[in-house]
């Protein structure tokens, strides 16, 4: 393709060279460029792109869109300059790719919790109904019936663009795919178009990132100013924050809930351990999910099947028979009769959803052990509030490692042990996650319950930045074997 169609929709400050020469690639990771690339010289976190220009030159690179210019410019490179290198590598990767977006209808997921739920129960929906569809979540991504393992919660523009390429090629007319943070402000989704988006809720997540509250907020709503006045944006009106998501919102505006009024209204009938009871609107149907947040989960996936355009009737025969996502609530029964629950919660929101869930559905006699964990390098402050909801919420608590990364887990159970200092309750403090899960298992007895939190589909578990096998329900199956 020629630089000059590339650079089409790009706010350009000037151009250094030809705009004639043909683009093979267009790569921002200097070890990828190979001859023909357009390299994208980006400002990140870690490291600054335009360190690397004279590199990805000497790999063949034959044009270079950066912030700022070398002080010596190749003779046989073309240079051009802009002002956020960020925002057009995005744009320039939908170009390289045709504009996959464009050709199927992409519906985007934000929010702190429910995000993977909400998105791959969509794709589940939209395949069982007989579209082709694609998935691009924090467990896996699927382009339509094939499956590959995730990288990222939302993959770099260029990755994400050829994905959503290869669903175009394949024949889907849908994707779902979750939008976190991270991805908004780091300008990964820019140059996509949105047929529609979901808000969840906001609570206490990523501020190790973020800084303040407010700018999480913030980076959360740079979904919804993108959309256009053709999109709809579904939002959570029981969370305070969804009015923020659509203020100044172009699209269609609509809500979901269970508390306050909206127009895809839930109540919950009836609660199981197996299952629940709602009614959405005025359908009434039996889903094998169990939680509010779960209902919460449904009615968002009701109404955005609705705003597609589906038809309400096959999405409710759909939704009955959907199972939980891996790692969600997913529960294991033991020989011995303990039933064991892996959940990914790794928020304080999450953990107290799920324990409050737990707490309503067990019967007198049943008895709660919680095995929670912080992850190293994240946000600290939300550690000593984890360890207070798994101890105030539980009949035993055992705080452990969850991927301590190069953190010493000693000092992240320290964090978290300052939550319950002077607490009357029951709690241990178990270094090795394995010994804690172990240890779940001795003190649990037929008829109790045992919920293992914040890694749920994880596989492995990061330890000095190396990755070593872990699997939470492979191990407590392994054990209460």
């Amino acid at each position: 393709m020629k630089l000059d169609n590339l650079l089409q929709d790009i706010c350009v400050s000037g151009v250094y060279g030809s705009l004639e020469c043909d683009v093979t690639s267009v790569e921002f990771d200097s070890r990828r460029v190979t001859p023909g690339a357009l390299f994208v010289a980006q400002r990140g976190v870690a490291s600054d792109g335009h360190k690397f220009i004279v590199s990805a030159i000497e790999s063949g690179a034959v044009a270079v869109v950066c912030e700022q210019l070398p002080e010596n410019l190749s003779q046989n490179v073309t240079y051009v300059q802009v002002e956020n290198s960020q925002a057009s590598l995005g744009i320039l990767a939908s170009a390289f790719y045709g504009h996959p977006s464009r050709k199927l209808k992409l519906v985007g997921v934000t929010g702190t919790n429910g995000k993977t739920t909400i998105a791959t129960l969509l794709y589940n929906v939209a395949m069982a109904m007989g579209w082709c569809a694609g998935l691009i979540s924090t467990v896996e991504y699927r382009i339509n019936n094939e499956i590959y393992p995730s990288t990222h919660t939302t993959p770099d523009a260029v990755a994400l663009n050829r994905m959503l390429a290869q669903m175009v090629e394949v024949g889907c007319q849908y994707c779902f795919m979750e939008v976190s943070s991270h991805s908004l402000v780091q300008c990964r989704v820019e140059g996509l178009k949105f047929a529609g988006a979901l808000f969840t809720n906001i609570t206490h997540d990523h501020l190790d990132y973020h800084q303040t509250f407010m700018n999480y907020i913030t980076a959360k709503k740079m979904l919804f100013d993108s959309l256009d006045k053709d999109a709809f944006a579904l939002v959570n009106s029981d969370d305070r924050n969804a009015d923020i998501m659509v203020q100044n919102c172009k699209a269609k505006i609509c809500r979901y809930a269970l508390l306050r009024p909206a127009d895809y209204k839930c109540k919950l009938l009836e609660e199981h351990f197996d299952g629940m009871q709602l009614r959405i609107n005025n359908c009434e149907l039996w889903v094998s999910f169990v939680g509010r947040f779960n209902a919460h989960n449904l009615t968002a996936v009701y109404g955005a099947a609705m705003e597609l355009g589906f038809d309400p009737e096959q999405v409710a025969v759909v939704m009955s028979t959907l199972r939980s996502v891996r790692g969600r609530m997913e529960n294991y029964i033991s020989q011995g009769g303990v039933t064991v629950i892996v959940d990914y919660a790794h928020t304080p929101d999450a953990l107290k959803n799920v324990c409050q869930t737990i707490n309503e559905l067990k019967k007198p006699g049943q008895k709660l052990i919680v095995v929670v964990g912080c992850g190293g390098d994240r946000d600290k402050t939300k550690r000593p509030e984890m360890a207070q909801i798994a101890v105030e919420n539980s009949d035993m608590a055992i705080l452990t490692s969850d991927n301590p990364r190069t953190e010493r887990p000693e000092s992240i159970l320290k964090d978290m042990e300052v939550g319950v200092c002077g607490t009357q309750r029951k709690y241990l403090v178990i270094t090795d996650r394995r010994q804690a899960i172990a240890t779940a298992a001795a003190l649990s007895a037929k008829g109790d319950l045992i919920l293992i939190a914040g890694k749920g589909h994880e596989t492995y578990q990061e330890i000095c930045g190396v990755r070593h096998h872990f699997d939470d329900m492979e191990e407590i199956k392994n054990i209460l074997k």
